[in-house]
């Protein structure tokens, strides 16, 4: 008796039958695994981070179709000014030391493995508070394109609530 694979052949060696590879993750929870693989995998990332004492520095580690990916570092007293990602979404996630996000509800602190996913439009601040340095990666869907800043919020007493801006990457 034949089978159906003798009959009609194997599907996985006809291409054209299988499903589409999609061109990348078609979720934020997809974007946010794909950050977790490369955080996962240090050998990849680790000795590319510099450290520069006068900038903050960055490196496009990885584009795709529809996103990018950009690993940063921060010495303490570093920050990214306030600022949003137009039109992208991202994935931000801390893979060595700890930095501060500054939002509107007030500070949060990202250690080591902490994960943030943000919608177009979300304004935030990210600065090294600690004394010791940080890496972070991350991932912006689509592709980033614009990186708007915005003032500083200042509280009742006039004080900023976060350091002055530095340009943002």
């Amino acid at each position: 008796m034949n089978s159906d694979v003798q009959i009609a052949g194997d599907p996985l060696a006809i291409p054209h039958l299988l499903p589409p590879v999609p061109a990348h993750p078609a979720t934020v929870a997809g974007f946010a695994g794909l950050a977790r693989s490369i955080a996962a995998d240090r050998a990849a990332w680790a000795p590319l981070v510099r450290y520069d004492a006068t900038t903050r520095w960055y490196h496009r580690l990885r584009t795709g179709p529809g996103y990018e990916v950009w690993l940063l570092s921060w010495v303490p007293g570093q920050g990214s000014g306030r600022h949003d990602h137009g039109a992208s979404s991202g994935v931000l996630s801390v893979l060595k030391g700890e930095l501060t996000e500054h939002v509107e509800g007030g500070p949060r602190t990202l250690t080591a493995g902490a994960q943030r996913v943000f919608a177009p439009g979300y304004v935030h601040e990210v600065v090294n508070d600690a004394l010791t340095p940080a890496v972070s990666l991350h991932v912006y869907f689509p592709g980033l394109t614009n990186m708007p800043m915005h003032p500083s919020q200042t509280t009742d007493a006039g004080a900023t609530t976060a350091p002055p801006a530095i340009p943002a990457a």
